[in-house]
């Protein structure tokens, strides 16, 4: 297992950033979203099904769930039977117009949804996944979403820049480390990282789809932010560390320099993301 898959997956860790999340997420996409969802309803008061894919312990349905009008029902899927457990527990029952949310999980691959599965979705979603597929995998995602008809809005996906303040000789270096880190082999299967934005833009357009895109940086500093920053510089350096064990000695010592300004409140930190949303439709340009 790689030193970072057990922080980004253990509920521990995405509590500690959901709050990063929440702030991050780029609101500027909800007005297209709302407008398709409400021209899509069938009926006045039709359910809409949303298919959260990877959800974690569900920090994307507690943020959406709210901001979406009428009654819901949320389908989670992850491999994970206790983070399933958590999202669906967690999940807010009601709508923005105080509309009954009702929710199901799904435990399994979700890399291999098709057309026919999606039949009925209205909307799928994803947090911080799109960097974990593989081209592949987001292609076959971008087929069953056009072939379905259905939007996706895929939120906080990595984008390989991050921004330090004060400056240090190795941000570079450690940046480039683990920018190939996230382009990893990985049980066989080449991992998009940071490319995973650029590609996802491409293979959904390419089925005809309307994209837009939007930046969604964390942007960390200060001491209510310094559990958070302190554990992302474990794993930004660890993943480096990882990557090019050549880095060892000198990452080391620069992660202790980063935590010792963290702890003081010197540090600021900009982790950069990009959502994107897909609407069926004609080709558009990202926004």
């Amino acid at each position: 297992m790689s030193v970072t898959d057990r922080p980004r997956f253990a509920p521990d860790w995405l509590a500690l950033r959901e709050g990063a999340d929440a702030d991050a997420r780029a609101t500027e996409l909800l007005g297209p979203l709302r407008r398709r969802l409400d021209a899509d309803r069938p009926w006045p008061g039709a359910v809409l099904v949303v298919r959260d894919l990877g959800c974690g312990t569900g920090s994307m349905g507690r943020w959406l769930v709210p901001r979406l009008r009428g009654p819901q029902h949320w389908v989670l899927h992850d491999h994970d039977a206790a983070l399933l457990g958590l999202a669906a527990a967690r999940l807010p029952r009601t709508g923005a117009d105080g509309s009954r949310v009702t929710v199901a999980t799904r435990r399994g691959d979700i890399g291999r949804l098709t057309a026919g599965e999606l039949s009925g979705t209205g909307l799928v979603t994803a947090s911080a996944l799109l960097d974990l597929l593989t081209r592949e995998e987001v292609d076959r995602l971008a087929d069953a979403c056009a072939g379905a008809g259905c939007p996706a809005l895929l939120a906080l996906s990595v984008a390989g820049r991050v921004e330090l303040t004060p400056a240090d000789p190795l941000d570079g270096a450690i940046g480039g480390a683990f920018n190939d880190h996230q382009r990893r082999l990985d049980h066989g299967r080449r991992l998009l990282g940071p490319d995973a934005v650029a590609a996802a833009r491409e293979l959904f357009a390419g089925r005809g789809m309307t994209v837009r895109t939007h930046s969604s940086p964390w942007r960390l500093g200060g001491a209510g932010d310094s559990a958070l920053t302190a554990e992302w510089l474990r794993g930004w350096v660890g993943a480096a560390r990882e990557q090019r064990p050549d880095l060892a000695p000198r990452a080391t010592a620069y992660l202790r320099r980063r935590l010792e300004a963290c702890e003081a409140g010197e540090l600021r930190v900009v982790v950069h993301h990009s959502d994107l949303l897909a609407l069926p439709g004609p080709v558009g340009g990202a926004a």
